[in-house]
């Protein structure tokens, strides 16, 4: 089992960064790949804060994988194998109708309550 701990800070200008941490306490550098689609991206980073005893990981985006849908991101530990985070991007058509969806369905919720509290006013009176 991996002893890292993963955890996110921000996601700026293309760049997905979080904060490594060992729990172990070793002063050794994590060794990190992060793969999309099961291919491994170029550019990663880490960066070591050794006066807070921490990593940070940034992880620049290629425009190329940047898709309608959702595209996930899998951080894993290269030494044991083991996933110690993710992130996923969500963007295009696909996203919007979700979120009419949801809208709608908040809406619905709301004439509901608004049906029932009129109901409820009437009764009491």
């Amino acid at each position: 089992m991996s002893d890292l701990t993963l955890t996110k800070t921000r996601l700026f200008e293309g760049v997905w960064e979080g904060v490594l941490t060992r729990e172990s306490g070793g002063h050794e550098a994590p060794r990190v790949e992060v793969t999309h689609l099961q291919e491994p991206l170029a550019g990663v980073e880490v960066i070591a804060r050794p006066e807070d005893r921490l990593w940070v990981l940034r992880v620049p985006i290629p425009p190329q994988v940047i898709a309608d849908g959702v595209q996930t991101f899998v951080i894993a530990d290269k030494a044991s194998g083991e996933r110690i985070g993710d992130f996923a991007l969500m963007s295009g058509d696909a996203l919007a109708y979700d979120i009419r969806a949801e809208v709608t369905l908040l809406r619905e919720e709301l004439d509901l309550l608004k049906r029932a509290f009129r109901r409820h006013c009437l009764e009491t009176m």
